[in-house]
């Protein structure tokens, strides 16, 4: 008997084993054939749709699809919203409402909401959940509810190289320049200068760039180093546990960020830049 239970509990098992892969490998096939690009836009009809960009299925809402241009090897992931007009079938115009360079990333489950015109610059990165809007409600008339209140719109630009951190809020007539730091959670109203950094709710700068000086206040973390060209993730990880047995000091007796020899005497790769 127990023989018996254990070959039926096997072909359960294989035959859970198999739906599973069978589930995973038509979701794959849904996702690869439901995402839009150039070459397969779908049912949309955008403005422009560049070369090498990606709307990830599924979409998000998606309409007055012909006033939106996408630049090239724009990423839109997952649920994101991308309107022109306040509602789908509106006649709006010979010029585009909602423009996205080219390299655009847009996290999971963003909006981005343009009633007038919104121009997010080249190389801009948005973390997931981002909301960026044209338009906000009303509130004048204090009998009226506020839902049934006519909306003030202003336009929106975003700098190129500006990065823009989960859950943000872009609010109508934000003016970001270039490559701005835009905080987690932050609320952004108003004019953010370029090569700067902004938090809170309003958000405030609390970091900028100064030719002469830098960074103020100052950055806490030194600069990253890239990554020099041809070195492989054997490499790194040799390095990496190099590192740790020796406490910093590599196999040469070089200390940190000093040039040395690996274990047999190879040498260590390090960034052409690097001390």
């Amino acid at each position: 008997m127990p023989k018996k239970q254990n070959v039926f509990s096997s072909v359960v098992a294989w035959r859970r084993r198999a739906v599973s892969r069978a589930v995973h490998r038509g979701a794959r096939w849904v996702r690869e054939a439901g995402a839009v690009t150039a070459e397969r836009p779908g049912p949309y009809r955008f403005r422009r749709l560049g070369a090498g960009a990606r709307l990830a299925y599924p979409q998000g809402t998606v309409f007055g699809d012909p006033w939106i241009e996408i630049g090239a090897y724009c990423i839109i992931a997952q649920d994101v919203t991308l309107t022109a007009g306040m509602m789908p079938g509106l006649d709006l115009g010979p010029d585009p409402i909602l423009t996205l360079g080219n390299g655009v990333v847009l996290g999971r489950g963003s909006h981005v909401i343009a009633d007038v015109r919104l121009t997010i610059g080249d190389d801009c990165f948005f973390g997931p959940g981002v909301y960026v809007t044209t338009t906000n409600h009303s509130y004048d008339d204090p009998e009226l509810p506020v839902g049934k209140q006519w909306p003030r719109s202003e336009p929106v630009t975003i700098g190129p190289g500006s990065w823009i951190g989960t859950g943000a809020v872009i609010l109508p007539g934000a003016r970001l320049g270039r490559n701005v730091v835009v905080a987690a959670g932050a609320v952004v109203r108003g004019e953010v200068p370029d090569h700067s950094v902004v938090a809170g709710a309003p958000a405030k700068v609390v970091r900028s760039w100064d030719p002469e000086a830098g960074w103020q206040p100052p950055l806490r973390t030194p600069a990253p180093v890239p990554i020099p060209e041809g070195v492989t993730s054997q490499e790194l990880m040799a390095l990496a546990a190099l590192e740790a047995e020796t406490g910093g000091m590599d196999a040469g007796g070089a200390g940190p960020g000093e040039p040395g020899h690996g274990a047999q005497g190879a040498p260590v790769p390090r960034p052409a830049d690097a001390p």
